[in-house]
């Protein structure tokens, strides 16, 4: 089967990849860039593992083909930290004890990273509402609401 070729600006670096029009951008960052920070948990956009942000809105990368990134901004949980710096929410997450089997991790970070970024001072329930599309079947949510509660609080210098 024959390859599109596509560009696209992936955590700030201009990508250019190869793949199989059928190819989901979920699998594209796995298996063709082998960033594989991004997981797969249900393939059917249920459940939030596989979230990352295209030109700024929350997708499941499940969910999008590859060839459909063409042009477009792309935000992964490998570009979350700052080289050895972690982003304040994956700190809090580590100290808060906000993760376990890490398969929803990435796309929970994510999606409270891209919550923070539209809004800096969410209420609880605004963050449990953000969050609602990422399943985790370990923690509870409590201390993943915590830990981005507690990340809102410190990035508004409160």
């Amino acid at each position: 089967m024959a390859k599109t070729h596509v560009t696209t600006t992936i955590n700030g670096d201009e990508t250019e990849f190869l793949c199989e029009t059928e190819q989901t951008l979920l699998d594209v960052l796995r298996d063709e860039l082998h960033m594989t920070g991004t997981k797969e948990g249900c393939g059917t956009g249920d459940c939030g593992a596989c979230s990352v942000t295209m030109d700024g809105r929350l997708i499941c990368s499940c969910l999008v083909l590859g060839v459909e990134t063409h042009g477009h901004k792309i935000e992964t949980i490998e570009g979350m930290a700052d080289g050895d710096a972690l982003h304040p929410l994956q700190r809090n997450f580590i100290d808060m004890a906000a993760l376990q089997c890490g398969i929803c991790t990435p796309g929970v970070l994510v999606a409270a990273k891209n919550l923070l970024e539209k809004n800096p001072d969410p209420s609880e329930t605004e963050v449990r509402f953000w969050l609602a599309g990422n399943l985790c079947r370990c923690t509870g949510y409590d201390k993943i609401i915590r830990a981005v509660m507690e990340t809102a609080a410190e990035m508004r210098g409160a």
